[in-house]
Formats: structure tokens, C-alpha cells, sequence
């Protein structure tokens, strides 16, 4: 997700159109940092461990398909499919939801 993202952006800043790339390059840097830190959570314990895995393969998985919707209507024209980037947004938003969840959750000591 990150190495996408550098490249996103980096086509961004030389493509004369970036109303898409960009977005797409900040979702995917953006949620590839919260993905690491929600491991990181759930790994030292912070967190639920398999809601907080939950939430950060939802971050993987929300992202990509935002991203990829953008990428794809900037380099066909076309949509990955109907409502793939607010389905992706939505799925976003669910993960930081799940994300509060796992933080809410009770652990065992």
C-alpha cells in the first residue's frame, strides 16, 4: 500500500490531471500507516487482537478498492465498477469504527 501510494503521488505531481491520483495516493499512504499501527496495537496487546486484525485488513481491503476505482476511471475512463470508490469510503469508515471496537473492547489480563 505504501510503495502504491509513493507511486501515486509521484505520478500526481507529473501528470498534468491529478483530481484522482492524488486522493487514490493519500488513502493508500494514509491507511498503510493505520494498518501498521493497528498491528502493532493488536500485537502488544493494546487492542482486541482479532477485532483490531479485522479492522486493519478492512483498512487493506477498503483502500485498494477506493484507490483502484480511482486509478482506473483516470487511466480507462471507466469505473472498476458501480459505486466501487464510496463502497471502498464506506468500508473505511467501518474500519475505524471496528478499530474503536477492538480499542473499547475488554481484554484479558
Amino acid at each position: 500500500m505504501g510503495a502504491v501510494g509513493v507511486i501515486l503521488a509521484a505520478m500526481a505531481t507529473h501528470e498534468a490531471d491529478t483530481a484522482r491520483l492524488a486522493p487514490a495516493s493519500m488513502m493508500l499512504l494514509f491507511h498503510a500507516c493505520a494498518v501498521l499501527g493497528t498491528v502493532a496495537l493488536a500485537e502488544r496487546g493494546l487492542i482486541h487482537f482479532r477485532i483490531g486484525l479485522m479492522g486493519a485488513c478492512g483498512f487493506a481491503f477498503a483502500a485498494s478498492l477506493f484507490s483502484s476505482d480511482l486509478v482506473t476511471r483516470h487511466v480507462t475512463g471507466e469505473r472498476l465498477f458501480p459505486f466501487a470508490a464510496p463502497t471502498g469510503g464506506t468500508l473505511l469508515i467501518a474500519s475505524w469504527l471496528v478499530l474503536t471496537l477492538a480499542a473499547l473492547w475488554p481484554r484479558r489480563g
